[in-house]
C-alpha cells in the first residue's frame, strides 16, 4: 500500500510545477482579456488615479493652509480642468487657423516638388517611360472594334439596345439640429470619458485614507507593515516621477514653441503643445512631435533655411533635455530598466492605443513597485525592475560554472577601484564559492562542475595578483604624507642601507601554507586567502594536506584551513589530519559557513584560532607571526587592530 502511495505521489511530483505555470498563464490571459474589454471603464479609471497621484501634493498644501478638505479637492481638481480645456481651447483654434493658412503654401510646395524633380538626375527619362506604359495600358484596355452587319430593317444588326436613362436621388438639405447633432455625436465620447474622469480624481482625492485602509484589509491585517511600504513607495515614487516628467516635458514644450515662434514656423504654439504631450511617449514621442513643424517649415519657406534651423533646434534640445537634464531630475527614480519601457509601450499601446501609449510607463511602475513588496508578484520587479537581477555573489558563481571568468575579473576590477581586495573577496568571491560548495554538498555539481569551478577561481586569483590589498581612496590620500615621511627618513639617516639590515636576533619569519578543508572548492578558497596573505608581504603557499607533512624549520610555521560550508565532521577530520602531520605548527581554521558550535568543535579538535571573516583569518595568521602566544580568543580581539597596523 506504501509503495502504491509512494509511486502515486511520485507520478504526480514533476506535474507540480507545470500545474502552477499553466494556472499563472490562465490568470494572465484572463487578466489580459478583463484589460481588453473593459477598457473603457478602466481607461478613464486609471487617467483619475494618475492625475490623483498629481494633484495630491497640491491637495496636502492646500490643507496646510488651512482650506478644509472638500473645497481643496474641488478646487484644485476644477482648476486643472479648467487648464486642460484651455489648452485643448488653444489646440483647436491653431489647428483651424492652420488648416485655413494650408492653401497658400501649395504653390511653394509645388516650386519644391519641381526644384528636387530637376535635381534629381535622370528624371526626364523617367518620365518618358511612364508616359509610354501609360500609354501602352491604354491601348491594351481599350475596347476591340467589331464587324457591323446590316439586318434586313436596314439597321445595324450587333447595335446595342436603348439604355435607360440614370436617375439620382439627393436627400433633403439637413436641418439645423441635424447640424447641430452631427457636430455634438464625435464630442460625446471624449466629453463623457472627461467627466468620468473628473468625478473618479474628486472621489478619489477625498476618500484617499480610507481606499488606502480598504486596500490594507484586503491585503490582511497580519501585513500592514508590508502593505503600508508598498503603498508609500507607489505614491512616492509616481508622485515624483510624474511631477517632474509633467515639469520637463512643459519646459521642453515651452523652448520647442519658442524656438519655433523665432525661426517663423506658423502655428508654434501648437507645435509646442504637442511636444509636450508627445514626448510623454518614450523615446519616440519627441521624433513624432518633430515631423509636423518639419514638414510645415519645408511648406512655408520657398528655401530650406527654415526647416534646416527647425531639424537643428530638436536635434540640439532632445538630447540636452533627455541626456543631461532628465538623469539629473529622475535618478533611479522610475525604477524601471530600458527594456521594460519599450516592452510596457508595446503592452499597453496594443491593449488601449494611444493612451495606452502615455500612460504605459507609469502603470509598469505601479506594477514594479507591487513586485517589490508581494512575495507573488516578485517576478514583476525581476522583468522590469532596474535593479540587478543577479546578486554580485550569485553573478560570481554563475560565471564560475560556465568557465568564464573574465566578466568576473571585468566586475572586480571596477569592484577595486573603490575597494580592497580582501573587501572583494569576503564580500563576493567567497560567498559566491560558498554557494557552490552548498550545491556540491548536497550533489547539485558533479566533479566537472567542480573542476570548472576551481579552474575559473584559480584564473581570476592570477588575473587579480597585480591589485594590492589596500583601500584605493585611502592609499590615494597617504601618498602624500609617505613620501614626506621618506624624506625625511633619508635626511635623518643617511646610510639608509645599515639600518636596513634585519635584526639577527629578532623572531624567525613567519611561513603560512594554506589547503581546503574539503574539496576543490575549499581549495580555490584557500587560494585566495594566500594571495591575500602575500600582499601583507607573508611567505604564504597553497598546498594538499599531503605536503604539509614537508613543511621545512626556516620559520614559525602556521597551517591555514580554509572551509566553506563545513560539517563537524570533516572539520574535525581535517583539524586531526594536519596535527598528525605538523605537530609544531600553529593551526588556524577559517571557517565562513558554519554555526558557533561547529566552529567551537573545530576549536576542540585542536585548532588553534577560528577566524569567520576573510580579514580575521588574515590578522590570525599575522598574530601568529608576533608572538606564539597570541592564539585563540586572544588572538582573535587582537586581530583586527594588527591587520589595521599592517595595512597602514
Amino acid at each position: 500500500m506504501s509503495d502504491a502511495s509512494d509511486a502515486h505521489g511520485r507520478g504526480f511530483e514533476p506535474s507540480g510545477p507545470l500545474v502552477s505555470a499553466a494556472s499563472a498563464a490562465i490568470i494572465g490571459v484572463i487578466v489580459v482579456g478583463v484589460l481588453y474589454v473593459g477598457r473603457d471603464l478602466l481607461i478613464p479609471l486609471a487617467l483619475a488615479l494618475l492625475l490623483s497621484f498629481v494633484l495630491a501634493p497640491l491637495v496636502s498644501r492646500a490643507r496646510r493652509l488651512g482650506v478644509p478638505r472638500t473645497p481643496a479637492v474641488v478646487s484644485v481638481t476644477l482648476l486643472a480642468f479648467l487648464a486642460l480645456f484651455g489648452l485643448s481651447a488653444l489646440i483647436a483654434g491653431q489647428v483651424g487657423q492652420l488648416a485655413a493658412d494650408l492653401p497658400q503654401y501649395q504653390s511653394t510646395m509645388r516650386q519644391k516638388a519641381q526644384s528636387l524633380r530637376e535635381v534629381t538626375g535622370g528624371s526626364r527619362t523617367l518620365e518618358r517611360a511612364a508616359e509610354l506604359l501609360q500609354s501602352l495600358g491604354q491601348e491594351l484596355n481599350a475596347p476591340q472594334p467589331e464587324g457591323r452587319t446590316i439586318g434586313p430593317d436596314g439597321k445595324p444588326a450587333n447595335a446595342e439596345p436603348d439604355r435607360p436613362m440614370p436617375v439620382e436621388i439627393h436627400p433633403p438639405a439637413p436641418t439645423p439640429l441635424q447640424n447641430l447633432q452631427a457636430i455634438i455625436e464625435p464630442l460625446i465620447h471624449p466629453l463623457a470619458t472627461t467627466g468620468i474622469v473628473l468625478i473618479f480624481v474628486i472621489f478619489i482625492l477625498l476618500q484617499r485614507e480610507d481606499l488606502r485602509n480598504r486596500l490594507m484589509s484586503l491585503a490582511g491585517a497580519n501585513d500592514i507593515q508590508r502593505t503600508t511600504a508598498a503603498l508609500d513607495d507607489a505614491a512616492k515614487r509616481l508622485s515624483r516621477l510624474l511631477l517632474t516628467q509633467l515639469a520637463i516635458n512643459v519646459s521642453f514644450g515651452v523652448a520647442i514653441g519658442c524656438g519655433l515662434a523665432l525661426i517663423g514656423v506658423p502655428s508654434a504654439p501648437l507645435w509646442g503643445v504637442l511636444a509636450t504631450v508627445l514626448r510623454f511617449v518614450p523615446y519616440i514621442g519627441a521624433i513624432i512631435s518633430a515631423i509636423f513643424p518639419m514638414a510645415l517649415a519645408a511648406a512655408v519657406d520657398p528655401g530650406w533655411t527654415m526647416l534646416a534651423w527647425t531639424a537643428l533646434l530638436f536635434v540640439i534640445t532632445e538630447p540636452i533635455v533627455g541626456h543631461i537634464i532628465e538623469p539629473l531630475a529622475f535618478g533611479r527614480s522610475t525604477g524601471l530598466s530600458p527594456v521594460a519601457v519599450v516592452v510596457a509601450a508595446t503592452f499597453w499601446t496594443a491593449l488601449w492605443g494611444p493612451i495606452g501609449l502615455v500612460l504605459a510607463t507609469p502603470l509598469t511602475v505601479c506594477l514594479v513597485v507591487l513586485g517589490r513588496h508581494v512575495d507573488a508578484l516578485r517576478f514583476l520587479d525581476v522583468m522590469f525592475g532596474d535593479r540587478p537581477s543577479l546578486s554580485p555573489p550569485e553573478l560570481f558563481y554563475q560565471r564560475m560554472l560556465v568557465g568564464d571568468p573574465a566578466e568576473a575579473a571585468e566586475k572586480a576590477e571596477e569592484f577595486l577601484r573603490e575597494r580592497s581586495l580582501s573587501s572583494y573577496y569576503e564580500e563576493v568571491a567567497l560567498p559566491g564559492l560558498m554557494l557552490a560548495s552548498r550545491d556540491a554538498v548536497r550533489g547539485a555539481l558533479d566533479e566537472r562542475r567542480i573542476a570548472t569551478v576551481r579552474a575559473a577561481a584559480d584564473e581570476l586569483v592570477e588575473d587579480l595578483d597585480a591589485w594590492n590589498d589596500e583601500d584605493p581612496t585611502a592609499a590615494a590620500h597617504e601618498r602624500t604624507d609617505d613620501a614626506e615621511a621618506a624624506d625625511a627618513v633619508d635626511r635623518a639617516a643617511p646610510d639608509a642601507s645599515a639600518a636596513s639590515l634585519p635584526d639577527a636576533g629578532g623572531p624567525p619569519p613567519l611561513v603560512v601554507r594554506c589547503l581546503g578543508a574539503v574539496g576543490a572548492i575549499d581549495q580555490a578558497a584557500a587560494g585566495m586567502v594566500r594571495q591575500v596573505l602575500e600582499k601583507h608581504d607573508v611567505a604564504a603557499t597553497l598546498e594538499t594536506d599531503d605536503l604539509v607533512s614537508a613543511a621545512g624549520e626556516e620559520g614559525r610555521l602556521v597551517i591555514c584551513i580554509v572551509a566553506l560550508a563545513p560539517g563537524e565532521a570533516h572539520l574535525r577530520l581535517a583539524v586531526r589530519r594536519v596535527r598528525r602531520r605538523a605537530p609544531g605548527a600553529m593551526v588556524v581554521l577559517g571557517c565562513w559557513g558554519g554555526e558557533d558550535s561547529v566552529a567551537g568543535a573545530a576549536r576542540r579538535a585542536g585548532a588553534d584560532a577560528v577566524g569567520r571573516s576573510l580579514p580575521e583569518v588574515v590578522a590570525l595568521c599575522l598574530a601568529a607571526g608576533k608572538s606564539p602566544d597570541l592564539a585563540g580568543e586572544s588572538a582573535v580581539s587582537t586581530a583586527p587592530a594588527l591587520l589595521a597596523a599592517r595595512s597602514a
